[in-house]
């Protein structure tokens, strides 16, 4: 057996033991864990992590960001699916490596994912070239203006915390759309916004823990 094939065999093996893992705390959307269970993960971290990519953890980007640990990805992303609905047309705000926005695409018709920070966009996409998800589209952008040009969105899920919900987001969610965000500043909650019509309900999740939100981009 070549290099190669032994650590993609390695890898295969660790994804399921990790989807093994988010079955055993609650995950019970297979959509889901079958989107994650196909994502190699390792390809999104710094070569130096690679041995820790299958870890239950945030690990960190560089430039003060971090990727998601696969479980608030999971929970993030079998909140907006609650019910059997479909992610339809998606926005993520806080695409880092991609990697979300890469599981995102497995399970929506489309993707665009906005990065602040233009290294981390650049690298985005080259995250996304390398694993050849055709339907999502990394942007470099201020996710507080979320992206008007491609709105309305089904489903807007949001990778960094905010103690005031930018309304833009809120005004670009489509009718029946729902909306999933770590919402505090040093307390943080899920927080999921459907949208009915003209009103918009919400409901508080879990506790989370995400870097801050910020304006602007670099």
């Amino acid at each position: 057996m070549n290099v190669a094939a032994g650590i993609g065999m390695t890898s295969a093996r660790t994804r399921a033991r990790m989807v093994d893992r988010l079955r055993e705390r609650g995950i019970h959307d297979e959509e889901v864990l079958a989107a994650l269970g196909a994502v190699p993960r390792h390809l999104f971290v710094e070569e130096a992590l690679a041995s820790r990519a299958y870890e239950d953890t945030a690990l960190p980007l560089g430039c003060s960001q971090t990727i998601s640990q696969p479980y608030v990805v999971a929970l993030m992303i079998q909140a907006l699916r609650c019910g059997g609905r479909a992610l339809g047309k998606t926005l993520e705000v806080g695409a880092g490596c991609a990697y979300q926005a890469v599981v995102l695409g497995r399970l929506a018709s489309e993707v665009h994912a906005l990065e602040r920070i233009g290294t981390l966009a650049e690298r985005a996409r080259q995250n996304v070239a390398r694993v050849a998800q055709s339907n999502v589209r990394i942007l470099h952008g201020d996710g507080h203006l979320g992206l008007p040009e491609a709105a309305p969105f089904d489903s807007i899920i949001v990778a960094a915390a905010t103690p005031v919900l930018p309304p833009a987001l809120r005004m670009q969610l489509a009718p029946g759309g729902r909306m999933i965000l770590p919402f505090g500043a040093s307390e943080q909650q899920l927080l999921m916004i459907e949208r009915r019509g003209e009103s918009f309900v919400e409901k508080r999740l879990d506790g989370v823990k995400f870097v801050p939100l910020r304006q602007g981009v670099e």
